[in-house]
Formats: structure tokens, C-alpha cells, sequence
């Protein structure tokens, strides 16, 4: 993942912001027009990368909505929020990387899931099929299949975002 800003401020001032959050001097462009950030953005997006967007004023509007996913900082304004298609509720920039992990954690629950599931039904209802498995086998096959399948979407509430970002360490948090 590679981190750029984009912002309206001065040079100075974006600089002493990429030093405290992390981000690579060469990746920071200051100064930057709302219409020259969205072109910004399409350019990133113009090869098939995806571009997230993160923003809080009127001058972001145009870029979060040309991302792939535009995410308003909840303090930022409206126009800002009714343009993204993620509104966090705090303006610390280490929520974006809790975010982002929370996200991502969600999709390996979701594929763990799903190779469960897979793996249960090609196995076990061809099996069903053949009359090789009784119909009370299948039904408590099937019903321990799916409490699987939860308790291991239930794990996700001991998931803690914040290990996968002490260890990634894309932004600094003092």
C-alpha cells in the first residue's frame, strides 16, 4: 500500500504533517487544487490501481467521489460525508489504518468461511446424493456445519485492529 497526500495547504504545513503521521516526502503534494485532486486520484486509478480517498471539507468532495473508496472524517462537512462511501465518527488518522484492518480482517473471516462451506458441501452432498449418508447424518452434518461457520464469525469479536497496526506500522501514533 503507498500513502500520497493530497492537500490545499502549504508546502510547510504538509510536510510537518507527512513527518507526523509517516508519509513519504516524495508522496506529498501541497497546494493542490479540489478539481487537481480528483485528477490526482484518476490518475492513480488510470492503470487499475485502486485509490482510496480520505477527506473532510468541500475541496475533497470531487476526489472521494472519484475513488474506488472515499472515507469522510466525521467532523468534515456534509457535502464531504454525502460523498464518501465511509464516514468515520474521529479525525485521527490512525482510525483510516483501523479501518482498513477491521476491513480486511472481515474478508479473511469471510473467505474462512467460505472454504468451509465449499469444502463441506462438495464433500458431503454428493455423499447425500449416492444415499451413502443418512438423512439424519446429513441434517446434523449440516447443522454442525453452520454453528462452524458462526462460532468462527463469532471469533471476530476477540479481533483487535490495533496488533496488525502496531505491526505495519504505516502511521506513527505517539
Amino acid at each position: 500500500m503507498m500513502v500520497h497526500m493530497l492537500t490545499g495547504d502549504n508546502a510547510r504545513t504538509a510536510r510537518a504533517v507527512a513527518d507526523t503521521v509517516g508519509i513519504d516526502p516524495d508522496n506529498v503534494r501541497a497546494e493542490v487544487l479540489p478539481d487537481d485532486k480528483a485528477d490526482a486520484v484518476e490518475a492513480i486509478q488510470a492503470d487499475g490501481t485502486r485509490a482510496a480517498m480520505v477527506g473532510d471539507g468541500v475541496n475533497d468532495a470531487p476526489a472521494l467521489a472519484a475513488a474506488t473508496v472515499g472515507v469522510a472524517i466525521g467532523s468534515g462537512t456534509d457535502v464531504a460525508i454525502e460523498a464518501a462511501d465511509v464516514t468515520l465518527m474521529r479525525s485521527d488518522p490512525y482510525h483510516v489504518v483501523r479501518a482498513l484492518n477491521v476491513s480486511e480482517g472481515t474478508m479473511s473471516k469471510i473467505r474462512q468461511n467460505l472454504v468451509w462451506a465449499l469444502g463441506y458441501n462438495t464433500l458431503l452432498i454428493p455423499l447425500a446424493s449416492l444415499g451413502l449418508l443418512q438423512p439424519v447424518l446429513a441434517a446434523g452434518a449440516m447443522a454442525l456445519s453452520s454453528v462452524s461457520v458462526l462460532s468462527n464469525s463469532l471469533l471476530f469479536r476477540r479481533y483487535d485492529p490495533d496488533d496488525r497496526y502496531r505491526l505495519a506500522g504505516l502511521l506513527r501514533r505517539e
